[in-house]
């Protein structure tokens, strides 16, 4: 397969799909090794016109991912869905003998996920995970740091984020907040990322508990979308997920997590992100979502000779050769493939990060906390 062009598809041509094309184009030129050969949306004519605006060619079609993975014989596909369609097209794809890399969130409920990883076991075919932040050397930076022992035992861990307003919708734009659609809000959009940016670095612990709540007090009110929108009062109408949610969460091996995330809320940011262990502390400056690095210089908190010292760690700065997040994302998963190698953001890990973001929806329904289990696969 090393000296083959990999047949690549992309399911869903939708806001996230510009990013995933704009990498596949740049490892095309740069390395030569793929070519975009089809796609397809559910709504006539948008595959054509996304295709078109992005100067990719003689590209097939499709309304429908079923009739494409028959017809275009693919050796990858990136699922770019809403968020309750990512299960069918990423089984479909793989029981076809195609590889995927799957945007997050891996999926809406902990089922689903299981479902996908059940045929992923069956077929031996690839499901990654669209982390891109996993490829940060500032996030690299706060796993090493953990792994180094300075931190000591992790015990507890505060994390989230979100921004004081920033829901993804408008006019012509409310897939995002609609429940037949997205299923999940600010969890499942930036959630997933500050729970995977503490979770990668401690290891992947199995969650146990989870208290959690969810509001959608700013989604649902006309006035949120009045400055920017001609029908505020539809978009607030359809509104269906979480703007706000927060929980404490239990870890195999005694760690608790402080988490909160929001798409809008009275204040600039619900707290940096700390890690606190029995040796030193580490905090995480806030970001507004946590897709790309850290809000800024991290700092390490010690005790030297009985003496508090605080040691600021300058940013990591990427060389022009490492590319984006995007393209070490898009080159990872060719990567994989062509070497036979594992997923790089494995369904393995991201479906306790799933797993919490279900148990937070269930004990927010339910009024108190809840049990999390995960089915073996």
């Amino acid at each position: 397969m090393e000296n083959k062009k990999l047949r690549i598809g992309i399911i869903g041509t939708g806001g996230i799909a510009f990013a995933h094309i704009e990498a596949y184009k740049d490892r095309a030129k740069k390395v030569g090794d793929i070519e975009i050969v089809a796609g397809c949306d559910i709504i006539p004519g948008k595959a054509e016109e996304f295709f078109k605006a992005n100067g990719v060619d003689n590209v097939r079609c499709y309304t429908s991912h079923e009739e494409m993975l028959e017809k275009e014989h693919l050796d990858a596909v990136s699922v770019c869905t809403y968020n309750r369609q990512h299960a069918a097209p990423t089984i479909c794809a793989m029981k076809h003998g195609v590889n995927v890399l799957l945007e997050k969130p891996f999926a809406v409920t902990l089922e689903e996920c299981v479902e996908m990883m059940r045929v992923e076991k069956e077929t031996g075919k690839i499901l990654t995970i669209g982390f891109q932040p996993r490829f940060d050397k500032n996030m690299q930076q706060i796993k090493r740091i953990v792994e180094s022992g300075e931190l000591g035992d992790v015990y507890y861990i505060q994390t989230g984020g979100g921004r004081r307003r920033g829901i993804p919708a408008g006019d012509d734009k409310t897939t995002f907040i609609e429940d037949e659609t997205a299923g999940v809000g600010a969890l499942g959009d930036i959630g997933c990322y500050a729970l995977d940016m503490v979770l990668n670095a401690i290891g992947y612990p199995t969650p146990l508990t989870v208290s959690g709540f969810k509001t959608d007090f700013f989604g649902k009110d006309p006035e949120t979308y009045s400055f920017y929108n001609k029908n505020p009062e539809m978009i607030a109408s359809k509104f269906g997920v979480d703007d706000f949610a927060g929980a404490l969460i239990r870890l195999e091996g005694g760690v608790v997590v402080d988490f909160r995330i929001a798409w809008a809320m009275n204040i600039n940011t619900p707290g940096d992100t700390i890690i606190l262990g029995t040796k030193g502390g580490l905090r995480i400056p806030s970001t507004d979502c946590w897709n790309g690095s850290v809000g800024g210089p991290m700092t390490l908190y010690k005790e030297c000779a009985g003496q508090s010292v605080e040691t600021v760690l300058p940013i990591l700065s990427d060389s022009p050769q490492d590319g984006s997040l995007w393209d070490r994302k898009i080159g990872s998963f060719i990567d994989a493939i062509k070497t036979g190698g594992k997923a790089p953001v494995p369904t393995s890990q991201i479906i306790k990060n799933q797993a919490i973001i279900d148990g937070i929806v269930r004990s927010s329904d339910l009024g108190r906390e809840v049990e999390i289990s995960i089915p073996e696969i």
